[in-house]
């Protein structure tokens, strides 16, 4: 990757206004470890890692000064790669001054700063040049400079900062105070720069106040109260204040501002890089995203909506796998110690009879109870789902606890029951009549027919072992697929699953569900399909259990397992895949895309995260000169002895 890869990479669809490309090429100094003027695919791995970490700003600002890599910053190294950056008409810094010298001893005895040590010296050191270039222009020492030589002092420090307008009225500072003149004093640069450093301290005071107003707009006093509030101590000075509401309020003389006027003050390209919660269900996602859209006939059209698709996904699911269902149902319900031989040696076995005996056509006997079904059951299963999950999930952070996702998907499971229990009755009767059509002379009979000879209480037959499959069964699965999307497949505001991702997320967490509920669905099965002559029947489950373990033994528990794997396993994965795919072909009209995040900040457009982390990566270094960077001072034969992060011509062209 060269230098220009790598900045379409971390800062894609940067103007370069504000910060300058020579500015994110410090980045790529510290990304190209090898020095060879080309990023490997590691290296880059290895820097986005860094400018995730949270105090990314203090780490890439120490790699620049520690220009031998040992991981210790000398004071000939801090003042050789400061003097270098530093423009030749910025005011010089005074290295032997005391401020310095108590945090790097005195010329004798010069220590060396390690990484936390430096971090904090250079969390003083704008400060310290602050007070230095107000010294410098502050020729008489009245306290007092001309609003041009603090405008040249606020944009050596915050130029990358401040918003144009900010900027163009920097001078009018000497207008807040009477009896002044058109001086500024020392304590308004101090205090101007304060704001400007706890800008986000003053944006959550104003967020707070503007919340409570009623008008939606606030004066100073609500400002000062709210951020007494916010603290033990006193966060803002009176001082503080006033400079906030004067650039805020350049064009409105009322005194009551809004929110709009104070996100003025800072430029609109700094961001706070804000992951979005990835385990926020999709109701939750609509919400956020359409709050105009409300009502009971708008939600009533989002369910209709929701219930339509996944009655579709759900069908195509049940269809695409039913073969492999028919396969489990006869293999359970095969029985050791019946008259005559087994019907089948294994599942494969009994995959080529029912082809061979019955067609094509009997491997989707009984689908047509299933597909009327499985509308009903998915919706309620995936609505009780998210239903729980939204009372569990932390609103402002977007987590769940596992145990909270377990009883989620437990719950789903135990309300599908309503649904599941009658047409498993009915399909598994259904499945089982082409075996029983050839070993015996007994008609076919259709669902309606059972149906009715079981009536509304023999439709839940076996509702006890329903449960104990179903409910463990979505306890398990829910949980394993919203992890599987979010830690393997790493799902998130970034990165949008592919439909092989999906389709393999739901698969893989449908096999332990699937397998480790095969016991209670082998009981279910004998409880609901009818025992022929000379075939034990059951009253109940733990009935069921000790006949079967007792005539079969432990096995017979796990019989159609593998099928049953295969069947459940893909199906979901498939039901769960169509159903994200028809979100994304069929969006419902006014609303927005389905599980697509709402923006991070309601006042601001979202902004690529790659160029947010870039950007704050460079801010310590900004923050000691807009032009940290940009110039180079020195001879090129001295820069790179003092700096092996610059690299030579030659390899610069390659």
């Amino acid at each position: 990757m060269s230098q220009d890869d790598f900045l379409d990479a971390v800062a894609p669809g940067e103007d370069f206004k504000k910060i300058q490309r020579e500015q994110f090429g410090l980045l790529y100094k510290i990304a190209d470890q090898s020095k060879r003027g080309l990023i490997s695919f590691n290296d880059f791995v290895i820097f986005q890692n860094l400018l995730s970490k949270a105090d990314a700003e203090y780490e890439v600002a120490f790699r620049v000064f520690d220009v031998n890599g040992t991981g210790k910053i000398t004071f000939d190294q801090f003042k050789s790669v400061l003097s270098t950056n530093l423009p030749e008409d910025a005011v010089p810094f005074d290295f032997d001054c005391d401020w310095l010298k108590l945090y790097i001893g005195n010329k004798e005895g010069h220590h060396e700063l390690a990484y936390e040590e430096f971090a904090q010296l250079l969390k003083g050191l704008q400060g310290e040049r602050l007070r230095q270039e107000f010294k410098h222009y502050d020729k008489k020492q009245a306290g007092y400079i001309a609003p041009e030589d603090f405008k040249r002092i606020i944009l050596d420090v915050a130029k990358h900062k401040l918003s144009d307008q900010v900027i163009d009225h920097l001078p009018t500072l000497c207008n807040l105070y009477a009896g002044t003149g058109t001086n500024i004093s020392f304590s308004n640069v101090v205090a101007f720069h304060n704001v400007i450093r706890n800008i986000d301290m003053v944006e959550l005071v104003i967020r707070r106040a503007i919340e409570e107003s009623s008008e939606k707009s606030i004066t100073k006093s609500d400002f000062l109260r709210q951020a007494a509030q916010a603290s033990r101590y006193t966060i803002f000075t009176p001082m503080e204040a006033d400079i906030i509401f004067h650039f805020a309020g350049v064009d409105n003389a009322s005194g009551k501002l809004t929110l709009e006027e104070f996100s003025k003050i800072l430029d609109p390209r700094w961001k706070v890089a804000k992951p979005q919660p990835e385990a926020m269900d999709t109701h939750d996602a609509k919400d956020k995203n359409n709050k105009k859209k409300s009502g009971f006939l708008w939600s009533l059209v989002e369910n209709s909506y929701a219930f339509a698709l996944g009655s579709i996904a759900g069908a195509v699911g049940a269809t695409a796998v039913y073969p492999i269902d028919l396969v489990k149902t006869r293999m359970q319900n095969q029985r050791s110690k019946v008259v005559g031989e087994l019907l089948y040696k294994n599942s494969l076995d009994c995959f080529k009879k029912v082809i061979k005996n019955e067609g094509a056509i009997g491997l989707y006997r009984g689908l047509g109870p299933q597909l009327v079904g499985v509308a009903p059951e998915k919706a309620i299963k995936l609505t009780m789902n998210d239903f729980v999950r939204g009372k569990f999930i932390n609103k402002e952070t977007g987590e769940i606890k596992f145990w909270q996702e377990m009883i989620g998907g437990a719950a789903a499971g135990a309300s599908q029951v309503v649904f599941t229990n009658p047409l498993e009755i009915v399909k598994i009767r259904l499945q089982i009549q082409g075996e029983q059509a050839k070993m015996a002379d007994v008609p076919r009979r259709s669902a309606i027919w059972i149906v009715k000879q079981l009536g509304v209480v023999g439709l839940y037959k076996g509702v006890s072992a329903c449960l104990l499959r179903d409910v463990p069964f979505s306890a398990i699965y829910f949980p394993a697929y919203a992890h599987l999307k979010k830690d393997v497949f790493k799902e998130g505001p970034d990165h949008k699953l592919t439909i092989t991702e999906l389709l393999t997320s739901g698969a893989i967490a449908g096999m332990p569900a699937a397998y480790f509920t095969t016991p209670a669905d082998v009981i279910k099965t004998r409880l609901q399909v009818e025992a022929r002559k000379g075939q034990t029947s059951y009253n109940g489950i733990a009935d069921a259990a000790r006949k079967i373990y007792a005539e079969e033994g432990f096995k017979a528990f796990f019989k159609g397992g593998p099928a049953r794997i295969l069947r459940s396993s893909p199906q979901f994965g498939v039901t769960l895949t169509v159903y994200e795919l028809l979100h994304q072909l069929i969006p419902l009209p006014g609303s927005a895309p389905h599980n697509t995040p709402g923006p991070v900040l309601a006042t601001d457009e979202s902004r690529d995260n790659a160029s947010i982390r870039s950007r704050n990566g460079l801010k310590m270094l900004l923050d000691l000169d807009y032009r940290f960077g940009v110039y180079n001072n020195q001879p090129a034969a001295a820069v790179a002895a003092a700096c092996p992060y610059v690299p030579s011509p030659a390899t610069e062209k390659a």
